[in-house]
């Protein structure tokens, strides 16, 4: 694709800073959706958005430190742990020790990280592509985008006012209205601008998704018609001034281990819940800087490398749980932004990160962003979700589907990961997208033994044609075995 802007360019200052806030606005939903989800689960974590936002920061920044400034994509909160997370808060009666687990929880998953990192290291990565060719990448990185596709619909039908029950006053078609002005306004700006413009649709259309849903909740609450309220402004009644860290909660001592009893039981429950978790993101890791490489049409698994990917993703989830809770991962969504927008400079994600750090002590604007209506962010993540699975389905591009094998591999993968096939055993899930890969791996090496068969070079029989030949290459200076053992007509006239 067409970059404007490739991954060593620095673009001006005051475009830079958009772009960065672009970023942020993209991964934005996500990263605080993990803190909430756990908040609603154990009211007495009191995990805040502005400590996700700061691990989010930190834990990039280290990622980019390890990748040598080569891979431009911004870690966020991942959900594939809120599992592992509501693991180490229901095995705990007390808040520090909680967050205690969480902390020991991502050194574990860190590990985990750092072990295959080594492993890569010796081996090399040509068993990454042997394992995951594009028959096998191409439908994965397309299932991680349309898996995520329900989400995206159902938050553009949703505001965020709620009542006593906690259920959505606005109604469903203002909701719609608003992400569906948001997503067109993000489609002109990308298809029909000028440069800035294509730059930052998502700016431009969360503003204009941002404006309808005040306007429409302006009058609402004018004329206390509750299905016309969209934004919930009490949020800014509620700050939280300052980012709640993981290490002063963790350290606060205090610590209740529960029906558990002691710290090593607890320490092995955590292990149990972190671990697995950690190779089925291994796996995402992977499909996500495939699909990443592709746009930036540099091989990331090769320069920097997956052994340096890997231990940035890994140390910089250590980082970010310690100072936010929150294990991160590699953004989709960060993917899908470069990937509209044509803004793969490193410099932007760098800035990205540094001002969710910043933005992350400054409670008013942090409840500002809070504030943003799902049917908003709906309306953007659509085009960001969709270009994800986009993306994917150009590798398949490159696949002969003539052919029985690769159609099953396809096929097997798409079926899987659109079902919504997953697999829980105790307290790990493998997540459809996981699912989906590994299905399509085993398909991949079931079709592929009897074209290996097929392919595989057979020694030739004595005295066969196959052997004369060899004998005749083998002589030196072109001269077949007859010309050797006596000289031709002409030679002999000669002498």
């Amino acid at each position: 694709m067409q970059l404007v802007y490739k991954v060593k360019d620095r673009p001006p200052v005051g475009k830079l800073l958009i772009a960065a806030l672009q970023q942020l606005l993209a991964i934005l939903a996500a990263t605080i959706a993990v803190p909430a989800a756990i908040n609603a689960q154990f009211p007495d974590a009191n995990m805040s958005a502005s400590a996700a936002l700061l691990g989010a920061g930190v834990g990039t920044i280290v990622y980019l430190l390890f990748t040598k400034f080569r891979s431009p994509v911004f870690l966020g909160s991942s959900f594939a742990f809120l599992g592992s997370m509501a693991a180490a808060f229901a095995g705990s009666v007390s808040a520090s020790a909680g967050y205690l687990g969480l902390i020991i929880g991502a050194a574990f998953a860190g590990l985990v990280y750092v072990v295959i990192a080594v492993v890569v290291k010796l081996v090399g990565v040509k068993w990454v592509n042997k394992l995951m060719p594009a028959v096998v990448i191409g439908p994965t990185v397309a299932i991680i985008g349309l898996s995520l596709a329900g989400n995206a619909v159902g938050d553009l039908m949703k505001g965020n006012v709620l009542n006593d029950a906690a259920e959505m006053v606005g109604s469903p078609y203002i909701a719609l209205l608003c992400g569906l002005v948001t997503l067109a306004v993000t489609m002109v700006c990308s298809v029909y601008g000028k440069k800035n413009l294509r730059l930052f649709p998502f700016v431009i259309g969360i503003l204009a998704g941002y404006a309808v849903a005040a306007i429409f909740t302006g009058i609402g609450t004018a004329a206390n018609v509750d299905a016309l309220k969209i934004i919930d402004f009490s949020k800014f009644k509620d700050m939280q001034w300052l980012p709640k860290f993981s290490f002063i909660e963790a350290f606060k001592g205090n610590y209740d281990f529960g029906e558990v009893g002691s710290l090593g039981t607890y320490i092995g429950t955590i292990a149990v819940a972190y671990v697995p978790v950690a190779f089925v993101v291994f796996a995402e890791h992977i499909a996500d800087h495939k699909n990443l490489s592709s746009i930036i049409g540099s091989e990331l698994l090769e320069d920097p490398g997956l052994s340096r990917t890997l231990l940035g993703d890994g140390v910089g989830s250590v980082a970010g749980a310690f100072f936010g809770g929150c294990p991160n991962t590699t953004y989709g969504e960060s993917v899908g932004c470069v990937a509209i927008t044509g803004n793969a400079s490193v410099f932007t994600i760098l800035v990205t990160a540094c001002l969710a750090i910043v933005i992350s002590f400054f409670a008013p604007f942090v409840t500002f962003l809070s504030t943003i209506p799902s049917c908003v962010m709906g309306g953007v993540c659509i085009a960001l979700y969709g270009f994800i699975a986009v993306s994917g389905l150009k590798m398949i591009q490159k696949v002969d589907l003539n052919e029985n094998r690769n159609l099953f591999v396809v096929s097997v993968i798409l079926i899987a990961g659109v079902g919504g096939l997953t697999l829980t055993f105790g307290k790990v899930t493998l997540t459809s997208v996981a699912c989906a890969l590994i299905l399509g791996i085993l398909t991949n090496v079931l079709c592929s033994i009897k074209s290996k068969k097929e392919n595989a070079p057979s020694a030739p029989a004595a005295g066969t044609a196959e052997d004369e030949n060899a004998e005749v290459t083998a002589l030196s200076d072109g001269q077949t075995e007859e010309n050797v053992a006596a000289p031709s007509n002409e030679q002999t006239e000669d002498q």
